[in-house]
């Protein structure tokens, strides 16, 4: 897994100096923008590392789908999400090469991520140093058509922030039109307007707490409720539960953001909306300990912890900052390290174009 590291070092060095040279944004007080070259540079390694692999989780499957099927009107009509079937069908006027999926998947992916990044994330290299060691780049590269779905409702966090439901739900619609979960974040548009610590944020850490104690007759009513759907095949996933360091990872951020709520508010004005997401995510990773499947839902939350954690550092007084700073830098690499060499036993990175 050398490439995966090299990446990790690049991404962190380009980010790192785009904040160096940024400058500050008139009229948005405490936000700044990034070198644009430099950005662009840390997007680039991302999407090439991404975009040139031919392994890792169900690469495989979809880039063998994608050789042997032939995709056309006639035969996805009838198919479940039919707009990443529709997808493979125009890439496929171009080239049958199953590169060629991969590539566009993860350009597409990563640069809606980085764009939003970019645009609301006060420490850049942060946001992207957290995305590769709290495992969501990998996740990207495993659930590849969630991931894209969920890339293209972060895309639209600006009209959370706006206050726009219409544009919103359209952009929510056209992603589940490539992986039907994300229309559960409708419903969450009207959830994360509200104010963050309020009554609702404890109800919900406290029904995750009581879904988890009474995780079976939870699960009965649930799988009764999606019984006729696509996804009730997985009341036979048997897979176990999310590692508990994962819930600590996703809680860390959001610890820290409560510990300076007041001055987030001060510094971030939009901030609400995000913790509020954060905190969604980490519902869904407490749920997610008694059945893996649920961390499949924290994919669409997780990414708002990226500009989260890029504020927190902001929050403590000037010389602790970067005591914080230095600490996240030292958990998530120590995590990173656990989750790809110990937990996973090394994640093998294969690719007929960077061979290190």
């Amino acid at each position: 897994m050398t490439e995966l590291w090299l990446n990790l070092a690049l991404v962190y060095f380009f980010s790192f100096f785009a904040r160096y040279f940024s400058k500050p944004v008139i009229m948005r007080g405490s936000f700044i923008k990034p070198n644009k070259f430099l950005t662009f540079c840390a997007m680039t390694t991302l999407i090439l590392v991404s975009g040139l692999r031919n392994n890792i989780g169900d690469t495989f499957a979809y880039m063998h789908s994608y050789a042997t099927l032939n995709f056309s009107w006639e035969t996805i009509k009838s198919e479940k999400d039919l707009g990443f079937n529709i997808y493979q069908m125009f890439l496929q006027n171009f080239s049958h090469d199953p590169q060629l999926l991969i590539f566009v998947t993860a350009l597409i992916t990563n640069l809606l991520i980085v764009l939003v990044l970019y645009k609301h994330a006060r420490m850049l290299e942060l946001s992207l140093y957290v995305y590769i060691t709290g495992g969501m780049f990998l996740t990207s590269m495993n659930g590849i058509r969630q991931f894209l779905a969920a890339a293209i409702v972060f895309a639209a966090t600006k009209y959370i922030f706006e206050g726009n439901w219409k544009k919103y739900i359209l952009i929510i619609l056209l992603a589940s039109t490539v992986h039907q979960t994300a229309l559960i974040l409708i419903p969450i548009y009207f959830i994360v307007r509200k104010e963050a610590w309020s009554k609702q944020t404890y109800i919900l850490l406290v029904c995750a707490v009581l879904i988890v104690i009474g995780f079976n007759q939870f699960m009965d009513a649930l799988f009764a409720v999606i019984e006729n759907s696509q996804y009730s095949e997985y009341k036979n996933f048997s897979e176990g539960g999310a590692n508990i360091l994962r819930v600590i990872v996703y809680a860390v951020p959001i610890i820290l953001a409560y510990l300076g709520k007041d001055r987030l508010r001060e510094l971030f004005p939009q901030s609400d909306a995000v913790v509020n997401m954060s905190i969604l995510g980490l519902v869904f990773m407490i749920i997610s300990t008694q059945n893996w499947i649920f961390a499949r839902f924290s994919i669409y939350f997780g990414l708002y912890q990226l500009i989260l954690i890029s504020w927190v550092v902001k929050l403590f007084r000037e010389k602790d900052q970067k005591l914080i700073y230095y600490g996240i830098l030292l958990f998530y690499i120590m995590y990173y390290y656990y989750e790809c060499v110990v937990s996973l036993a090394g994640v093998g990175y294969g690719s007929d174009f960077i061979k290190l």
